[in-house]
């Protein structure tokens, strides 16, 4: 017998409830385990983050997925009126069984560490590329800029 015939044969034969545990709704108790470079292994209440079908709450006893994020704010509440926010620029979050969540962030800072005047500066350069006549290249690059300084400023609540 083949090791993936033995392997499925095995699973089919496990009972379903042993492997994937019963699911429930978070209550206000429950602790989802966060892995962010900021956070190692910490307990937090939600998370909330920008992900490229939309933006998303995890609380505890989220179901198990992988979510690219677009840039935007990640926003990790800790406890009773606690949060700290921080800008990514993109990544992936994964939601874990058993109440584990860990986000990959290509770049990540504080959102208190930008300065509104700066990044619409950037913004205007960066549009400015992308209506001139340079390369395909540098406008595929000022685009992105520009997509970036956008979520930016949503983020900051300036326009």
């Amino acid at each position: 017998m083949s090791v993936l015939r033995l392997v499925s044969s095995v699973a089919r034969r496990a009972p379903h409830s042993s492997i994937l545990g019963r699911r429930g709704y978070a209550e206000a108790t429950d602790k989802i385990k966060l892995s962010l470079a900021i956070f190692t292994s910490t307990d937090v209440v939600q998370v909330n983050l920008s992900a490229a079908t939309g933006d998303m709450g995890i609380l505890a006893n989220h179901v198990p997925s992988i979510e690219p994020l677009r840039p935007g704010l990640v926003e990790v509440i800790e406890g009773a009126g606690s949060s700290k926010k921080w800008f990514v620029s993109g990544g992936f979050a994964t939601v874990h069984p058993n109440n584990k969540l860990t986000v990959n962030a290509i770049e990540a800072a504080p959102l208190e560490s930008f300065s509104s005047e700066a990044i619409r500066a950037n913004l205007q350069e960066a549009q400015k590329v992308l209506s001139g006549n340079g390369s395909e290249e540098d406008k595929a690059e000022a685009r992105i800029e520009a997509d970036v300084y956008e979520a930016l400023q949503h983020a900051l609540g300036t326009k």
